[in-house]
C-alpha cells in the first residue's frame, strides 16, 4: 500500500482525540480493542460522560415550571442544548428542534401526524430501496391506514440511487420522499438537495434522515431546504434513547401532538384541552433531560474541532481500507458507489457474515453484521447480511491493519 494512502490532513490529531474517549483503552478477549461499529453507535468523549454524572450530581429535576434552584439550573442548560442543536444544523429558529427517542421515533411522529391529517387514498410515498427500515415501516404504517402506497426508488448495483427513475416516478400524486442522507448498510450518500428540489418541484414534501451523515460533516437544513431532518444523539457521540426531529415551523405548527399528557398542554379541562406552543406540543411527558444535556456537551465538543480536517481523515481511512479489501482475494465489497461516507460492507469467500463476526471479535475487533435493519436492499442484492467495518474520528489506519490481520486469521481458520 503507498505510504500516501495512509497520510490524514496535517491539521487532525487523530491520538489526541483518541484521549478523550475513555472506552477505546480497554482490551477485548486479550486484545486492544479496535472499535469499528460506528455506523450503529459512536462511542462517548470524557466531556459527554461528564456533563451527564454532573447533571444527577448537582441539578438533577424536573425542567421548566420548578420553583427552585436545581430546576432553574437544569432547565437552562437543557433549553441551551435545544440552541447548541439548533445552531449545529443551522436551523432558523430553536423552536423548531423537537426532541424525541430517536431517529426512529422522529420519523414515526411525521408519519403519523402529518401523515394521518394530510394524506388520501391514493397518494403516493416514495422511499429509497436501500432505506433503514425505521424509514420504510412507518410510511408503510399510515399508508395503510389511509389508503396511500409506499413506493422504492430504484437502487443500482453499486449501491447509488436512480435519479433518473426517481425523476420518472414523481408526479403530482406524490406527497412525500422520505431519503436516507446516508445509507446505513453501505454508506453510500444520497445528493439529498437535488432530492429535496425535485421533490418540491411536484409539490411533494421531503423527509431526510440524517443519523448516518450527522457525525460526519456539517449539515445545514437551510441550505438543503428539506422539510424534515431526522437524526439520533448516540451517532453523534451523544447518549442514547435521544433523538432530534427538525422540521420547518408552518409545518409544524399545522400538525396535531404525537402524544398526549403532560408539557404538550397549554391548559386542560373535562370541556376540552388546548395544546402548548412549538416544540412543547410535541414533547408529552418528562423528557430525557440528561441526554439533551449530554447532546448539547457533544455538540460542544464537536464544534472545538476541525471536522473538515475530520471528514478528510475518515475518507482516508475508508479509501485505505477499501483499497486493502480489493487487494485480498475472496473479499467482496457491497456498496461501491462513488460518493460513500465511511462504511465498508463486505463479504468473505464461504463464511457466513455472523461467523466471521464472532471471529473477528475473539481478536477484540468490534464490527456488525447482518442485514443492518436494510433487509430489502439486501434481498435485492441477493445476500443474507455483510460485515460492515465504520470509521469515525478516533479510528486508525493502525486499526485498519488490525482489521485486516484479523480477517487473514478468520480465512484461516474458516
Amino acid at each position: 500500500m503507498p505510504e500516501h494512502a495512509r497520510h490524514s490532513p496535517p491539521a487532525f490529531d487523530v491520538e489526541q482525540i483518541r484521549q478523550d474517549f475513555p472506552i477505546l483503552h480497554q482490551q477485548v478477549n486479550g486484545h486492544p480493542l479496535v472499535y469499528l461499529d460506528n455506523a450503529a453507535t459512536t462511542q462517548k468523549p470524557e466531556a459527554v460522560i461528564q456533563a451527564i454524572v454532573d447533571y444527577y450530581r448537582q441539578d438533577n429535576s424536573n425542567v421548566h415550571r420548578g420553583a427552585h434552584a436545581l430546576a432553574e439550573r437544569a432547565t437552562e442548560k437543557f433549553e441551551a442544548a435545544r440552541g447548541k442543536v439548533a445552531g449545529l444544523i443551522n436551523a432558523p429558529d430553536n423552536r423548531q428542534i423537537i426532541w424525541t427517542r430517536g431517529t426512529t421515533e422522529g420519523i414515526n411522529l411525521v408519519a403519523a401526524s402529518w401523515g394521518r391529517s394530510q394524506l388520501q387514498a391514493g397518494d403516493r410515498i416514495l422511499v429509497s430501496a436501500m432505506e433503514h427500515h425505521s424509514n420504510i415501516v412507518p410510511w408503510q404504517m399510515i399508508a395503510s391506514e389511509m389508503g396511500a402506497t409506499v413506493e422504492a426508488i430504484p437502487v443500482d448495483a453499486s449501491g447509488t440511487l436512480n435519479m433518473a427513475a426517481l425523476a420518472e416516478m414523481l408526479d403530482e400524486r406524490v406527497r412525500m420522499v422520505a431519503c436516507g442522507h446516508v445509507s446505513n448498510a453501505l454508506g453510500s450518500i444520497n445528493p439529498v438537495a437535488d432530492i429535496v428540489r425535485m421533490a418540491h418541484a411536484v409539490g411533494a414534501l421531503c423527509l431526510i434522515d440524517g443519523a448516518q451523515a450527522i457525525s460526519h460533516w456539517p449539515v445545514d437544513v437551510q441550505a438543503l431546504d428539506c422539510d424534515f431532518y431526522v437524526f439520533s444523539a448516540h451517532k453523534l457521540f451523544g447518549p442514547t434513547g435521544l433523538g432530534v426531529l427538525y422540521g420547518k415551523a408552518e409545518l409544524l405548527e399545522s400538525m396535531p401532538p404525537y402524544q398526549g399528557g403532560g408539557e404538550m398542554i397549554e391548559s386542560v379541562s373535562f370541556a376540552g384541552t388546548t395544546y402548548n406552543q412549538l416544540p412543547y406540543k410535541f414533547e408529552a411527558g418528562t423528557p430525557d433531560i440528561a441526554g439533551v444535556i449530554g447532546l448539547g456537551a457533544a455538540v460542544d465538543y464537536l464544534q472545538r474541532i476541525d471536522r473538515v480536517a475530520a471528514a478528510a481523515h475518515e475518507q482516508a481511512l475508508l479509501a485505505y481500507a477499501e483499497a486493502r479489501a480489493k487487494a485480498t482475494p475472496g473479499m467482496r465489497l457491497v456498496g461501491t458507489a462513488a460518493h460513500k461516507t465511511a462504511v465498508m460492507s463486505f463479504l468473505l469467500e464461504g463464511a457466513h457474515p455472523h461467523d466471521v463476526g464472532m471471529l473477528l471479535d475473539q481478536q477484540g475487533v468490534a464490527v456488525r453484521t447482518g442485514n443492518h435493519c436494510a433487509q430489502p436492499i439486501m434481498d435485492q442484492f441477493g445476500i443474507p447480511g455483510t460485515v460492515r467495518a465504520s470509521f469515525s474520528i478516533y479510528n486508525t489506519f493502525a486499526e485498519v491493519d488490525r482489521l485486516f490481520e484479523a480477517l487473514a486469521k478468520v480465512r484461516e481458520f474458516l
